[in-house]
């Protein structure tokens, strides 16, 4: 537009962004999308997608050249031959640990809606009241009844595949139907349902796919998921939720968006006498040149950790430690999910049974910690993803372990193995925070972040009980040669950043009301994962989908009202 002058500033377009863009849209905003990093296209951007690990040099692993370029993404699956450029470049974009943080981005359109996991589940009220029953942090703002609205609203559009169960820890949601369990996880969760009296419940994942295509979707051009297990390459058929299946082009559709890639927000600007938010800066990514966007609204939808950065980076003379710091909670109360705790073993059996089909799901169980009646010696609690597979050839035969016997021998299907990882609940300390560095840059020579966040002993000890309860769990199913393990007990490895702007209902405390709103500056609001109170042990993603949808609705209907 004229003058670089907008409705409606989004800054980011990862899951979050790409809500409120066509949120915005939707309701009439001219709005931009400012992206720091590349363009990518949906279907003609996505070239691995109809590729295979045989396509590539190093069939798609890891060189010894690119485990020396990228010392952080090493650390665990990020790094690969084949997507590698949607993930950030520790060179380019570096960070300081004054305690290990394993931080896993993807700067480009799209962010890491086109990396995520897909697991798609809701809180019930039994997380959101945690807080306030003991004593931990603050009392979150909002309750389940007035969330529950948006999370119909926002499964309905994505699409997300689950079953019919409604339990106290887990509410049913709009769902298509599930994925289907193999023979040997419909067989376990019996086993489960049966061996616990109902205390434990093995359920299918609830994901964001479509098994049940919808008009709103097919009119988006999207189609049901075809099974084929690919998603972080991109997928052309748009069977799961994404910022370029789903989002970005209905926002399109409106006529309302500008995208605007390789825009690095520096700052959020901010008028002293209206106490309001009047655009932002830029810094093009590629020119190094200076720009500044106006806009009646900001959406800020960085990610959690780079959203706290541009709020510490806007700091001004009334807000000397940045915009929405007034509280002094402004980057505290860094949270995640712990992983790396796994079970599995042998499941026998099974010999004449096999599966369609390369399914891009698994079962979860829920917590069942400190629920209930059961009371541990830590807060909160955990719940486990995994699932039964068939490997192909025989194991463990050494003469197989080459050549045309090989060969030979993956021809025929081989044992079947049921495997879980446990996803634990990590408390909002305060003290675990992330501050600007101010004495390293990145490409750009804008100041760093550093990280000062841990695992304490309220995680520790749920790790002990994720291990031997998952060992316990499926000793008892029959499953054989079990064997678990506890490794890299490090946050950022579950890459569900939450904390740093947490909303509240006092400004003294929070950085953002129940609305999302910046209490410093009512026109800001913050909706990726920066307003979390607590963490639950669910994946997050469609916590942030409800809660964008709904700040935008009330973001219009403030500006229609004139308050912001």
């Amino acid at each position: 537009m004229a003058d670089n002058v907008y409705d409606a500033i989004v800054i980011g377009s990862g899951i979050s962004g790409g809500w409120a863009a066509k949120e915005l849209c939707e309701k009439g905003l001219k709005t931009i999308m400012l992206e720091r990093g590349k363009d990518i296209k949906h279907i003609q951007d996505y070239p691995e997608a109809s590729k295979e690990a045989w396509d590539h040099p190093h069939r798609g692993e890891r060189t010894q050249q690119m485990i020396k370029d990228y010392p952080v993404l090493k650390r665990d699956y990020p790094l690969n031959e084949r997507n590698l450029d949607w993930w950030a470049s520790d060179k380019d974009s570096p960070y300081t640990e004054v305690k290990r943080f394993d931080w896993f981005r993807g700067y480009h359109v799209g962010g890491r809606s086109l990396l995520w996991g897909r697991q798609s589940y809701r809180w019930s009220d039994l997380y959101f009241e945690e807080n306030a029953k003991q004593g931990i942090a603050i009392d979150w703002p909002v309750r389940y009844k007035e969330i529950a609205p948006w999370y119909d609203y926002v499964e309905t559009f994505a699409g997300i595949s689950g079953g019919d169960e409604d339990l106290p820890e887990l509410p049913r949601g709009k769902f298509l139907p599930p994925m289907e369990m193999n023979c040997v996880e419909k067989d376990l969760a019996g086993r489960i349902k049966n061996f616990y009296g109902g205390n434990r419940k093995m359920i299918m994942g609830r994901t964001a796919h479509i098994t049940n295509l919808q008009q709103h979707q097919k009119d988006l051009g999207r189609t049901n998921c075809q099974f084929r297990d690919k998603c972080w390459f991109g997928c052309p058929f748009g069977g799961y939720f994404s910022t370029q299946s789903a989002t970005l082009p209905a926002a399109m559709k409106t006529g309302n968006l500008t995208v605007r890639p390789w825009a690095i927000v520096t700052k959020i600007l901010y008028d002293k006498d209206t106490q309001r938010a009047t655009g932002v800066e830029i810094l093009d990514a590629e020119t190094n040149k200076t720009y500044e966007y106006k806009a009646k609204i900001v959406f800020l939808n960085a990610s959690t950790l780079n959203s706290a950065w541009i709020l510490m980076n806007s700091a001004t003379d009334i807000w000397p430690d940045g915009l929405g710091s007034s509280s002094g909670e402004l980057g505290h109360n860094v949270m995640d999910h712990h992983l790396n705790v796994y079970a599995g073993g042998i499941v026998e059996g099974y010999d004449d049974k096999y599966y369609y089909g390369r399914r891009a799901n698994g079962i979860y169980i829920p917590r069942y910690r400190n629920f209930f009646g059961d009371k541990r010696d830590y807060l909160r609690g955990f719940g486990y993803q995994g699932g039964a597979s068939r490997g192909r050839g025989p194991a463990d035969i050494a003469e197989y372990s080459i050549g045309a016997d090989l060969k030979e021998a993956l021809t025929e299907p081989g044992v079947w193995s049921f495997g879980m990882g446990g996803f634990g609940e990590t408390l909002p300390y305060h003290e675990n925070k992330i501050t600007l560095d101010k004495t390293r840059t990145d490409k750009w020579g804008l100041n760093i972040l550093s990280f000062d966040v841990e695992l304490k002993e309220n995680e520790l000890k749920m790790r002990k009980d994720m291990l031997e309860d998952a060992k316990e769990m499926l000793t008892s199913l029959g499953v054989k040669n079990v064997q678990g393990g506890d490794s890299n007990p490090y946050l950022g490895r579950g890459i569900h950043e939450m904390g740093t702007a947490r909303m509240g209902a006092d400004r003294k405390t929070s950085v953002l009301n129940k609305y999302n709103q910046v209490w410093d500056a009512p026109n800001v609001f913050v909706t990726d994962g920066s307003f979390m109170v607590s963490a639950a042990c669910q994946n997050p993603s469609l916590t942030y989908m409800a809660f964008t949808a709904r700040a935008a609705d009330h973001a219009v209907s403030e500006l229609k009202k004139g308050n912001i």
